[in-house]
């Protein structure tokens, strides 16, 4: 008698179908399990600079798109930010790290607290808009990479119109680090956001020198605030209108908890309880915020008071570009170059 073969089920119908034959028989009791080790992994400093490629690469567009959204307003409106990232970002995800400490991540804890097909559904959704703004990140990031490229003085005549090409290149090399898997990228990522903050550091401080040396351009921009907005309460509330436009580098908390099963944790942590884990992946979360948070209100004050206006606007110098623009005028196009390849590779 010929046998009867089953064509193997697609996994997105099982992931549908999974828990259909427990429904309306209560809650089963799992059975007791041998715990089982968790494989050793990475310290949490090496793996938050693979967070960091998501999170601390928006450095290089972040500035001028405040400067843009929010004109003379653009380090108020980043000090809302970063207040909203501290106070609300940073404790809603640390609590997520403690709730899904194998990488599922807020999608995942939000199906467990729906029923059967509204949860599936649910995540569905999610997965949806995950995926947009995944896409969006990456398109945004090769965009601004290709500016760099194509605005580097040295290079302006010889790439000029071909920032589309160069785009298209940049997402297929990442495409291709994505293939390699994110455990092997994770030397790389040591090396790349250790070089970018290092020159993120040195334009931030340039640039600061240069705040203190010629003080009027402070008193001009808060006389040029105050005319323009009236008084702190208006400066807030349209803070807060432009935020969803500064928001761009929050999906790198949502990246920290992805990652959290490469972290190392501690010897005797198990996939049952990672205590280890989760406490270093708390300290990734916490000190990638902090960094950031920095970056973002320095580099944002000292881009408004020292580049004209006009400059963050399409075809200006600054545009896409606002710490490469500093970076140039003030430290040197050799120096200017290097910060424009650390910005691409990033």
């Amino acid at each position: 008698m010929a046998s009867t073969e089953h064509a193997p089920t697609s996994r997105l119908r099982a992931w549908m179908l999974e828990g259909l034959s427990d429904m309306g028989k209560g809650r089963r009791v799992p059975e007791p399990a041998t715990p089982e080790p968790v494989h050793k992994g990475q310290r949490w400093w090496r793996v938050m600079c693979l967070t960091g490629v998501d999170y601390f690469s928006t450095l290089g567009y972040q500035p001028g798109i405040a400067a843009l959204a929010a004109g003379l307003l653009s380090p108020v409106a980043t000090v809302v930010l970063v207040v909203v990232t501290l106070a609300g970002a940073l404790p809603v995800y640390r609590r997520v790290a403690e709730e899904s400490p194998r990488g599922e991540g807020s999608i995942a804890m939000l199906e467990r607290l729906l029923s059967f097909w509204k949860g599936k559904l649910f995540v569905l959704t999610l997965l949806g808009f995950a995926a947009t703004d995944f896409l969006i990140t990456i398109t945004l990031s090769a965009a601004d990479a290709s500016t760099h490229l194509v605005e580097n003085p040295h290079l302006t005549n010889a790439l000029h119109d071909r920032q589309m090409l160069i785009t298209l290149i940049l997402v297929a090399l990442l495409g291709a680090v994505f293939l390699k898997g994110f455990l092997e990228a994770i030397g790389v990522a040591v090396v790349l956001v250790g070089i970018y903050l290092a020159l993120n550091v040195v334009v931030a401080v340039t640039g600061l020198w240069h705040v203190a040396a010629e003080a009027h351009v402070v008193t001009d921009w808060g006389t040029a605030l105050t005319a323009e907005h009236g008084n702190a309460f208006a400066m807030i509330g349209v803070a807060l209108l432009v935020f969803p436009k500064l928001a761009l580098g929050l999906s790198g908390f949502e990246t920290g908890v992805a990652v959290m099963p490469h972290v190392e944790g501690d010897p005797e942590d198990t996939e049952e309880s990672p205590g280890g884990r989760i406490r270093d992946t708390k300290k990734l979360l916490t000190t990638a915020a902090l960094i950031m948070s920095v970056f973002l209100i320095v580099t944002s004050f000292i881009t408004t008071v020292l580049i004209p206006e006009k400059e963050f606007e399409s075809g200006g110098q600054a545009n896409g570009r606002a710490l490469a623009y500093l970076a140039h005028e003030y430290l040197g196009g050799v120096f200017g170059t290097v910060y424009d390849v650390s910005t691409i590779a990033i």
